[in-house]
């Protein structure tokens, strides 16, 4: 008998049906050679301290910080899940193969390695990998079941995801709780919570601090086109009405006329932050939800697994396109031009290096019926947006314009669209016509020399403080480790170093409301007080950067990928959580966060003067290469250097240019790129000394700056 584990009861029914295990039971399906159960998501969890030792059930300073020897699971404390273990522990042991069906990427192989490891699984273990449950998905997954030792490098990554989390999450916590939190409320810190609410405190303070300031532009209309002076913003209005006057009294020349055309390519799929990101945008949904309606899509079998991170296909599916679009009936007029001829192969949607377990998120060739409000329109998207790919780009005219009035230059641009292209998918979408005539400015045909009349006029405005994040901003932010980025092909390429998973960003942002550090005003986020006091309170750096948590992130890949050892990774956790624990230990910051009633309420108090701050120890070991951006600095005889010396070659000497190196001036290098100035420097090829900072070149050689 072949025991199947499905990680939810629709999917092992769905599974069942397929495969012929048409018989239910008590807790599983059986058939055909078959039995079918499930779990309902994560039936183990990491061991909590006090499984380990009774003395860190209480939270005591004292205790901190807790480094299990090794890491233990147990089961959920919960009825359901412990009796539906039973049934799936009896299973296991009395058949002669299991297969894993549970979800396929890095949590959904984490919940079943961790259950058949409880189980004592010790028969052959096979893995299904699909990426959508329709029948004949499910049949093709069958025919090529795929060994489970392939994806132990997920598993990997999976375990030192928890790992790492329980290391910060049950250490930072109870540190920063007991040290500020004056036993009334907890100060939840958290390796992506933390670095996100961190970036929600910096851009309210960026807000707060913006003080607006009034300028005037002097503008003027010439053939019905509006030109605006290219001086700088004036500061005073009495400036402004002498340059008005001044425009009145001659005439308006055009310059300089320049039409371009361009092409404005295609949108990308779908992955799962880009689709939770134009939901918000179109709908106001939260991630949370556009995640919701977006399984249940994918559970019902109208679109493929939607928890991605690419958006590109595989090549080999190229040749199911057809089938797919004819399937799509209720867009079966904006199909018809891409099934009227070859459906193209472009790079920019099929590429195999670009797709890493899953491909982007499509419709299968079901039609949907059935559905929501709610699941329409992500449908609708998805939908829209799969056969937007296949059209042609959209071919633009850009139109500048330059004049002169006497010595004043002003300028005016234009567009317009010449051949819309896939922008004729949305032709008929309210949000993208809006978009339309905000974006599309027709201008008439000016010849150079020509001089009139014109119109000037006075604008006056104030200088606006940046934007509030949104959760599609966030979101955003979160993806490219908080790095403003508008570049798609760039914001591909940082994926990699972003904050949290696709799976997991929608759950941090609830986890912040919820925990009330964050509050949504529209569709706007803010901190709340409790979240800026927690962010001000946390001085150690590490815990709230972006970088940092985006690099964690890039190493969990990497231990994907086969490219970095887990136990590498947990140990830097370990360091970094022992450093972390012995500076707020001895940070003599005196910061306090009260609970009284609901919502929490904050009591501030002031910092102490800069002298009574102990001296902060450095450690350089906590640092990562800045040449291969992989291994940690190691301290040698004579040099701090690459932890894999012999390949990557990187190495700082304790002594540069005559001058020893202070712990300090190596930190500032190695984290910001230069030292602060440094005096006594031995110019190179001579005796005279000089005082200059130190950075890097492009080779990573010290250089003087």
């Amino acid at each position: 008998m072949k025991v199947c584990i499905a990680e939810k009861p629709s999917v092992a029914k769905d599974i069942a049906e397929v495969i012929g295990a048409k018989q239910r039971k008590d807790g599983y399906y059986e058939g055909n050679g078959y039995q079918v159960t499930w779990t309902f998501g994560h039936f183990c969890t990491l061991k909590e301290p006090h499984d380990y030792y009774d003395q860190w059930k209480a939270w005591r300073l004292d205790d901190l910080p807790m480094i299990p020897p090794n890491f233990g699971i147990k089961l959920i404390d919960n009825g359901g899940v412990q009796k539906q273990f039973k049934v799936i522990e009896f299973l296991v042991n009395n058949c002669s193969e299991v297969i894993n069906c549970g979800d396929a990427g890095q949590e959904g192989e984490l919940i079943q390695r961790w259950v058949l490891l409880k189980a004592k699984c010790k028969v052959p273990v096979k893995r299904l990998w699909i990426s959508s449950l329709t029948v004949q998905a499910i049949q093709e997954g069958f025919k090529h079941l795929k060994e489970s030792d392939k994806y132990n490098n997920l598993y990997a990554a999976g375990s030192a995801r928890a790992i790492g989390d329980w290391l910060l999450g049950m250490n930072a916590t109870r540190l920063f709780t007991k040290k500020y939190g004056q036993g009334k409320v907890v100060l939840s810190i958290g390796r992506v919570q933390t670095p996100t609410l961190a970036m929600i405190v910096q851009r309210q303070k960026e807000i707060n601090a913006f003080n607006s300031e009034e300028y005037w532009e002097l503008k003027t209309i010439y053939r019905d086109t509006e030109f605006t002076a290219t001086i700088d913003r004036i500061k005073t209005l009495e400036k402004a009405e002498k340059g008005l006057s001044y425009l009145q009294q001659h005439e308006f020349i055009i310059t300089s006329f320049e039409k371009k055309e361009a092409k404005e390519g295609n949108p990308k799929l779908f992955d799962l932050t880009a689709l939770q990101v134009e939901a918000n945008k179109k709908y106001g949904n939260s991630a949370e939800d556009t995640l919701k309606y977006i399984q249940n899509l994918y559970e019902k079998k109208f679109t493929t697994y939607p928890r991605v991170d690419t958006t590109y296909l595989s090549e080999d599916l190229h040749p199911k396109m057809e089938g797919v679009l004819k399937s799509m009936q209720y867009y079966s007029a904006l199909t018809a031009p891409i099934l009227a001829q070859p459906i193209p192969k472009s790079k920019a949607v099929f590429d195999d290096n670009k797709v890493t377990d899953h491909h982007a998120i499509i419709p299968t060739d079901i039609l949907p019926t059935g559905l929501s409000l709610d699941e329409k329109r992500i449908y609708d998207l998805i939908a829209k947006r799969f056969i937007a790919v296949f059209y042609p780009e959209c071919k633009v005219a850009n139109t500048t314009v330059l004049g002169l009035v006497d010595k004043i230059e002003f300028k005016a641009t234009g567009k317009q669209i010449l051949e819309p292209g896939w922008k004729a998918v949305y032709a008929n979408d309210k949000s993208e016509e809006k978009e339309k005539e905000d974006e599309e400015r027709l201008m008439p045909l000016f010849e150079v020399g020509e001089s009139g009349p014109h119109s000037p006029k006075i604008h006056h405005g104030k200088t606006t403080p940046p934007k509030a994040y949104t959760e599609a901003t966030l979101l955003r932010a979160m993806e490219t480790a908080g790095k403003q980025v508008d570049d798609e092909e760039l914001r591909e390429m940082l994926k990699d170093n972003g904050i949290g998973r696709p799976s997991t960003r929608a759950n941090i942002i609830e986890t912040l409301f919820r925990r009330n550090y964050i509050e949504r005003k529209k569709k706007n986020i803010f901190a709340t007080q409790t979240g800026l006091d927690l962010i001000d309170t946390i001085q150690n750096e590490l815990l709230k950067s972006p970088e940092l948590t985006g690099n964690w992130e890039r190493k969990l890949r990497l231990i994907e990928k086969g490219e970095y050892q887990m136990e590498t990774f947990k140990q830097e956790l370990i360091q970094m959580v022992i450093e972390i624990t012995k500076e707020v230990k001895t940070n003599a910051y005196n910061k306090t966060i009260a609970i009284a009633q609901e919502p929490i309420a904050v009591t501030k108090i002031d910092k102490p003067k800069k002298e009574v701050k102990p001296k902060e120890e450095i450690n350089i070991e906590i640092l990562q290469c800045p040449k291969c951006k992989v291994h940690l600095l190691k301290k040698g005889s004579t040099a701090f250097g690459c932890g894999n010396f012999k390949v990557c070659g990187f190495k700082i000497p304790f002594e540069i240019l005559g001058k020893k190196m202070s712990d300090k001036q190596v930190y500032d290098l190695l984290s910001k790129g230069q030292t602060t100035k440094i005096k006594g420097l031995q110019i190179p090829g001579s005796d005279n000394l000089t005082e200059a900072k130190l950075g890097f070149d492009s080779s990573f050689n010290i250089v003087l700056n």
